[in-house]
């Protein structure tokens, strides 16, 4: 590997690792903030399966950008097929969509849905003084590691098998997207 390669790989683990920071800390206050203005648990469970399931949604689109096959994508793109030019940078760029889909927007809901569970524990406890703390947080970390997992898994099976399906949807809304900002999501690479 050469110095220059290596130098845009730390560039580019950084760069992420920066943007990750200011998107996990904008969710987290939001979320955060959320939560205490409702104080409600029920409100906040269902903050927690919201990002949870955002979490999931986010690993189906990574997991589908790197089994979708480029060719069906090409042919759409020579019939000028609204959002197949989009596809077509994705798949390129399987590994940078992965990498945000399912590290930065994985990880980042996994911290959030950990501190929001922890939330919901403490607000029980409080509620409810007989109950067990140890308990209590042992319940809440089993049930979001079970439904993130479990979810991530069937996620995975959808995403290999509609990998196809699953990107050009995607792609759809990333040519929207581009059409409102006039803003290229990715160049072309190869």
């Amino acid at each position: 590997m050469s110095g220059q390669t290596k130098k845009n790989i730390l560039i580019s683990g950084f760069l992420v690792a920066f943007i990750t920071f200011f998107m996990a800390l904008l969710v987290s206050l939001g979320s955060e903030a959320l939560v205490r203005a409702v104080n409600n648990v029920l409100v906040a469970l269902i903050l927690l399966l919201a990002i949870i399931f955002l979490g999931i949604f986010f690993d189906i689109i990574g997991t589908a950008a790197t089994a979708a096959e480029l060719p069906p994508f090409n042919a759409r793109a020579a019939k000028k097929i609204f959002g197949a030019k989009q596809g077509v940078r994705l798949i390129h760029n399987a590994d940078i969509v992965a990498n945000f889909c399912n590290d930065v927007v994985g990880d980042i809901a996994g911290t959030l849905s950990g501190a929001i569970g922890a939330g919901i524990v403490i607000t029980l406890i409080q509620q409810i003084p007989a109950a067990d703390v140890v308990l209590a947080g042992a319940v809440m970390t089993s049930m979001i590691a079970a439904l993130t997992v479990g979810g991530k898994a069937i996620g995975k099976k959808i995403a290999v098998r509609n990998a196809d399906s699953i990107i050009f949807k995607a792609a759809k809304i990333v040519a929207w997207g581009e059409e409102l900002s006039g803003l290229e999501l990715f160049k072309s690479r190869k």
